[in-house]
C-alpha cells in the first residue's frame, strides 16, 4: 500500500513543499467533515473539529499510524487506491480530488469528466462565434464543449454519448463523422501523428493509455497509422467537409489555446470562402431550429 521513502541529500525542496501542502490540505478537509456526515455519533467529549485522524483512517481502510505520518508530511509513497479512498472519505469535489493526486505526485486513474477550463465565459465565447463552428478540445482530442453549429457539422453530436465524443474515436469508428471528412485518410494519418507527438508527455497516464488501447482494438486503420511512428505538431490547416444538410464547406482550422501549455484549446473553423460562409449560416439556422424544437 505505502512505503517509507529514504531521504537523501538530493531530495528537492519542491517535494517537501508538496508534502507539507498535502498534509495541510488533508487536515483542513478532515476538520470540515462533521461526524454526522459519515454516520458517526458526535458524543459529548469531542474536542477535535470535524473528524479525528483515526476516524478518517478507519473510513478509508488505512492504518492510523500511516495516516498520521501523512498529515505530518512524512516522506512516504502513497498508492492511487489509498488516494481514491481518501478522496471519497473526505467528500472531495473534482477539483479537490485532482489537487489531492497532484500533491501526492500520482495520476488519477479515473479522472473527472469535467474540465475547469469550461467556464461560463468560454461557453459564451463559443456561442458568440456562431455561425463559425467551434468547440473546446483537450490534448487527447476529447470534445469538452461545442456550439450549435459545430454540433451539426460532422454529425449530430448531441446524439453521441459523452464518453465517445473524441475526434480520434469518431474519425476512425463513426460512419457519419467519417463520411463528412472530405480527405479522410490524410486527416486520420495526421491526427494519429499529432496524437503520438502529444502522448510523449503522457505515456504513463491511464486516460491516455486507455484511449490508445481502445483505438488499437477498434480500428485497423488506426493501427496501421500508429505503426508508422510519425509525429506532427498542431498547426493551422484548411479543411473540407461534406455536410449532410448544406453540402460542401471549406474552412480554415485555428487553435486558440486556453493556457500556456498545449492542453485545452478552442478549435474554430472559419469559412474559407463566401459560399462556405453562407452554408454555415444555413447550418446555424438549422441548429437553432432543432434546438427550439427540443
Amino acid at each position: 500500500m505505502t512505503t517509507m521513502a529514504q531521504e537523501t541529500p538530493s531530495e528537492t525542496s519542491a517535494a517537501a513543499i508538496r508534502r507539507h501542502e498535502l498534509a495541510a490540505f488533508l487536515r483542513h478537509r478532515r476538520e470540515h467533515i462533521t461526524p454526522e456526515q459519515v454516520g458517526l455519533p458526535r458524543g459529548t467529549r469531542r474536542r477535535t473539529p470535524g473528524l479525528r485522524r483515526e476516524e478518517v483512517a478507519q473510513l478509508a481502510s488505512v492504518g492510523v499510524t500511516w495516516y498520521t505520518w501523512l498529515e505530518q508530511a512524512r516522506d512516504i509513497q502513497v498508492s492511487v487506491q489509498v488516494l481514491d479512498a481518501l478522496a471519497r472519505t473526505l467528500f472531495l469535489d473534482p477539483s479537490e480530488r485532482a489537487h489531492l493526486f497532484q500533491l501526492a505526485g500520482q495520476t488519477d486513474p479515473t479522472p473527472t469528466t469535467t474540465c475547469p477550463s469550461i467556464t461560463p465565459g468560454v461557453r459564451a465565447v463559443l456561442e458568440h462565434l456562431e455561425p463559425v463552428p467551434a468547440c473546446v478540445q483537450n490534448s487527447r482530442y476529447d470534445i469538452l464543449a461545442y456550439n450549435r453549429t459545430y454540433g451539426l457539422l460532422l454529425c449530430d453530436l448531441d446524439a453521441v454519448p459523452p464518453e465517445d465524443r473524441n475526434c480520434l474515436v469518431l474519425s476512425y469508428t463513426h460512419e457519419e463523422w467519417r463520411s463528412s471528412i472530405v480527405h479522410l485518410r490524410d486527416t486520420q494519418r495526421l491526427m494519429a501523428a499529432r496524437f503520438r507527438a502529444t502522448m510523449a508527455a503522457h505515456l504513463a497516464e491511464p486516460a491516455w493509455k486507455m484511449l490508445l488501447k481502445r483505438l488499437r482494438a477498434e480500428s485497423a486503420e488506426f493501427r496501421e497509422n500508429w505503426e508508422r511512428h510519425e509525429v506532427q505538431a498542431h498547426r493551422t490547416k484548411r479543411k473540407e467537409f461534406d455536410n449532410r444538410y448544406v453540402g460542401r464547406i471549406s474552412v480554415d482550422h485555428t487553435d486558440l489555446w486556453l493556457g500556456p501549455e498545449l492542453g485545452p484549446r478552442i478549435v474554430t473553423y472559419a469559412p474559407a470562402d463566401e459560399e462556405s460562409r453562407e452554408r454555415l449560416e444555413k447550418l446555424h439556422a438549422l441548429a437553432l431550429e432543432r434546438a427550439g424544437a427540443r
